[in-house]
């Protein structure tokens, strides 16, 4: 960071200089135990505070006073990680509680500076980009504490340190507020969807429509899927014959590929000779697909081929009967039926559903039009979802972006600039940010043990 952007009465410095501490944490912790106090690494370090509820190791309580001590921590000193998930800040609270740490956190006391501003300075663009620049390593990146030293923060003058700090926290919780609101703007999205397909495959979204064309929801069929559609699922050839899989030009698709509501191309391929020695299906464009078991929140999900393509065994591919039922209207039933269908499936630690139970699922079919009608004003009130969740995304992204924007404008003086021009003598002479790094020197170096001298042995 270069001195001659900064205001008056501002300086810069290196970590080295103006750190009483800088250590990181245990390069070799000792294994954990059922009891004793936490040893935390980068992932406990989280949106500026220190998270206990990510998992970390316990480790004997007798450590702290013998070889742990090099990684023992105070209320007040700053904490930032440097190995993996580089750059992440925290300051250590009051009452925070005894706690040491691993090599992928340092820890850091500037005493002459104010906590909080330090803390930001560490947060800002310019400081990121220098841990980032420095960084070392291929499969996780880290920052050696010889060149972490040498990283250089703007200092302001201690007054304005304070000022700089206020407004910060102001303006980043407002930011965070902000943020926050927002986040929750897709879940509640998520519930209107699952609203309105509920409503639609129940009959409530066109009771208007029926009254004004002399239908009755009395009319309806209850049928299961397996009267309306053929549902078959696929084979995964076996990955010991090359010339099953190797230059393959027909798609072939795993459940995991059912988390969008199209799908338009694949990921793995099989050969002509896997379709037809193993016997495999090749479904037509327009077949819904439906996981029947895999991890996490795939069991369940739907999605609808707009390729030719097969299928290993974790899906169900569902062929409508146009004659009976629209496909677009039977795909809208099975994703109001998500819940309901993850609830169907049975088995050990990762259920499964299977053809039977897919072509048991119940389903209400309204006539043809009736059916078109609800297909329409459903994709109509889902574009409008859609369209409010991309402003959602596009506000985030600028949200994000103004975190940085805010801190960049602090460290540049942009935020106490009037500040500055109504309290000079809070920045200049003594005040100034280099007569304190003067001070900050002077403490350091009367801080330091005197070297010993070897006495030398009187001559006779």
């Amino acid at each position: 960071m270069s001195e001659q952007h900064l205001p008056s009465g501002w300086t810069c410095s290196t970590l080295g200089l103006v750190c009483s501490k800088l250590t990181d944490g245990s390069h070799n912790p000792p294994k954990g135990t059922a009891v004793g106090q936490p040893m935390l690494s980068a992932k406990n370090i989280q949106n500026g505070i220190i998270d206990f509820r990510q998992s970390h190791r316990l480790i004997p309580s007798e450590l702290f006073e013998s070889e742990d001590r090099r990684t023992r921590v105070s209320a007040h000193d700053v904490l930032l990680t440097i190995v993996g998930a580089l750059g992440r800040t925290a300051v250590v609270p009051e009452n925070c509680g005894k706690f040491t740490l691993q090599r992928s956190v340092a820890v850091l006391a500037a005493p002459g500076l104010n906590t909080r501003t330090f803390r930001y300075s560490l947060e800002s663009y310019d400081f990121q980009k220098q841990i980032l620049d420095n960084a070392k390593g291929t499969a996780q990146k880290g920052i050696y504490l010889k060149k972490l030293r040498e990283l250089t923060v703007p200092i302001p003058p201690l007054a304005e340190q304070k000022v700089i700090a206020d407004k910060l926290d102001t303006l980043l919780a407002q930011v965070a507020n902000t943020k926050a609101r927002l986040k929750r703007i897709p879940q509640i999205l998520k519930r209107f969807r699952q609203s309105v397909l509920a409503a639609a495959v129940s009959g409530r979204l066109t009771e208007e429509w029926r009254d004004q064309n002399g239908e009755s929801i009395t009319d309806w069929d209850a049928i299961t899927v397996g009267d309306v559609a053929t549902v078959a699922t696929g084979k995964t050839p076996s990955r010991k014959e090359p010339r099953y899989w190797e230059n393959g030009d027909v798609p072939w698709l795993t459940s995991a590929s059912t988390g969008a509501i199209y799908i338009d191309s694949a990921e793995q391929f099989v050969t002509k000779s896997a379709v037809e020695e193993c016997s495999l299906k090749v479904f037509r464009p327009g077949t819904l697909l439906l996981a029947m078991y895999g991890e996490g929140k795939t069991r369940g999900q739907v999605t609808e081929l707009r390729l030719s393509a097969t299928c290993n065994q974790a899906c169900a591919a569902v062929t409508a009967n146009e004659q009976k039922i629209l496909r677009s209207y039977l795909k809208l039933r099975l994703l109001e039926n998500y819940e309901e269908t993850r609830k169907a499936a049975a088995g050990g630690a990762q259920p499964n559903l299977n053809l039977k139970k897919v072509r048991a699922i119940s389903i209400l079919v309204p006539g043809k039009e009736e059916q078109a009608e609800i297909v329409r004003r459903v994709d109509q009130l889902f574009a409008h979802a859609d369209r409010i969740e991309q402003h959602v995304n596009n506000a985030l992204a600028r949200v994000n972006n103004l975190t940085r924007s805010i801190l960049a404008k602090a460290f540049r003086g942009e935020l106490t600039e009037q500040w500055r021009k109504d309290n000079p003598e809070l920045i200049s002479r003594e005040n100034s940010a280099e007569a304190l790094l003067e001070r900050i020197k002077a403490e350091r170096a009367a801080a330091k043990p005197a070297k010993k001298t070897r006495s030398k042995r009187a001559t006779v």
